[in-house]
């Protein structure tokens, strides 16, 4: 691994998982609370997490073997999720494409196992499959909440394809299969496409509304404001660039809500005063289309293409990050600062870390369950995962432990001795009431 640069990265690298083929921008999913599924071209699928061995925790990468899903198949896109309450069970959809020599045929295979005590045992959940055989090719698959009609709420996958449509598969209780149905019914804003969408992504919002964001292939970004309730399209706006938009991210930030994806920054107002703020990662220039208020994120036109992106904090101080996957190795972080005069001091590069591949996902999660997580990054090669440095982290708890003491000391000579004599004489009656109750 290659130094970091401009600051100092506080993650160090726990272990590395090599692949025996490489895995794309659709490959790594979370599976339950503290593992990671992650998928190669060839047709295998490697689940990582951690285990005590020997008395001690060791990371653990082991295949798993899917059914209905043939030697020579490629794997395009994976995607997991657990069942919204109050059902139960862990569901995995996988979409390959497999090779017969004269032709190739997509297939998108949903595994759940319905025996109760085995909805979450990923190997009896993998022998248990529905084999969809598909009439386009597959791109992202994506899993997502949505409110039904009686106040709950159920979780669909909605799977693009180079056929320019979005198609959504919900789950059939009665007949324990998952069956696709018009995805106009409960996603309207995903009709009529510029192009084929490469990447989406939802986010649930305040008054039981959504922003749903997707790019296209043709360089077109799609946002829709909508009331989930009807479903109602409140507001669209589109906007056009030159190249492919390989990824999208909605992220709530205070009162503001963004989107990465990969040309310009650019901020919009609506007429529900609601502030949507839409930042695409620079791609290799900076396109302006006549939009207000554009930012280039300092030296990300310098790593190729951005693959992915993730919003966490990841020094602990109330603030978010944002992190750039790269396809030119490198792990961008960007500080949200808060806005002091314009516009553009709200981003600044803190640090940037360089791979040995390109960058295709990244998941921040606690897979040794010691409650603090780490950082899950998917390259061509295998899965990288980074931890923390303690050293750091207890040096901060240190420091925000004496703060805190020191406050609370502050606080409490500045009471009036009225009530520091109340205090302690309250303190003393307690103390009397459990010596006689021990």
């Amino acid at each position: 691994m290659l130094p970091d640069i401009k600051g100092t990265c506080s993650f160090v690298e726990d272990s590395f998982s090599r692949f025996p083929s490489q895995s794309n921008i659709y490959g790594l999913c979370q599976a339950g609370e503290q593992e990671l599924l992650a998928a190669t071209l060839k047709g295998k699928v490697v689940c990582f997490r951690y285990q005590d061995l020997q008395r001690k925790i060791r990371p653990v990468a082991r295949e798993i073997q899917f059914t209905y899903i043939p030697v020579d198949a490629e794997i395009v896109s994976i995607d997991a999720f657990n069942k919204s309450a109050p059902k139960r069970g862990l569901v995995v959809g996988i979409t390959f494409i497999k090779d017969s020599g004269d032709k190739a045929t997509p297939f998108l295979n949903i595994y759940c196992d319905y025996e109760p005590g085995s909805e979450f045992n990923l190997e009896s959940i993998a022998q248990s499959c529905l084999n969809l055989e598909l009439q386009f090719t597959p791109f992202q698959l994506y899993h997502t909440e949505v409110h039904c009609g009686d106040g709950s709420s159920e979780t669909v996958f909605l799977l693009s394809g180079h056929d320019q449509r979005i198609h959504l598969y919900k789950e059939n209780a009665s007949l324990h299969q998952f069956e696709e149905q018009p995805v106009e019914r409960l996603f309207p804003e995903l009709q009529e496409l510029p192009s084929n969408v490469l990447w989406l992504n939802v986010l649930s919002i305040e008054q039981n509304r959504r922003l749903t964001a997707f790019g296209c292939q043709n360089g077109s970004v799609g946002l829709s404001l909508v009331n989930q309730k009807g479903p109602e399209i409140l507001q669209n706006w589109r906007v056009k660039h030159d190249s492919p938009i390989s990824t999208v991210l909605l992220f709530p930030l205070k009162q503001n809500i963004f989107v990465v994806t990969d040309t310009f920054f650019q901020e919009f107002f609506d007429e529900y005063n609601c502030k949507i703020n839409v930042c695409v990662c620079v791609f290799r220039n900076v396109e302006k289309y006549g939009l207000s208020r554009q930012l280039c994120l300092a030296e990300s036109d310098q790593c190729d293409a951005v693959l992915c992106a993730l919003v966490v904090d990841l020094d602990f101080d109330g603030q978010h990050e944002l992190l750039l996957g790269t396809y030119g190795q490198d792990l961008l972080c960007y500080k949200f600062q808060e806005p002091v005069g314009a516009f553009e001091d709200k981003l600044q590069l803190l640090w940037r870390r360089s791979f040995k591949s390109p960058l295709l996902s990244l998941i921040y999660l606690d897979l040794d369950g010691d409650g603090l997580r780490e950082l899950a990054v998917l390259t061509l090669k295998g899965l990288h995962i980074l931890q923390h440095s303690l050293r750091t982290t207890a040096d901060l708890v240190l420091h925000r432990l004496s703060t805190l003491v020191s406050r609370l000391t502050i606080s409490s000579k500045d009471q009036p001795i009225e009530n520091q004599d109340s205090e302690e004489e309250s303190i003393s009656i307690s103390n009397e009431q459990r010596t006689a109750a021990t």
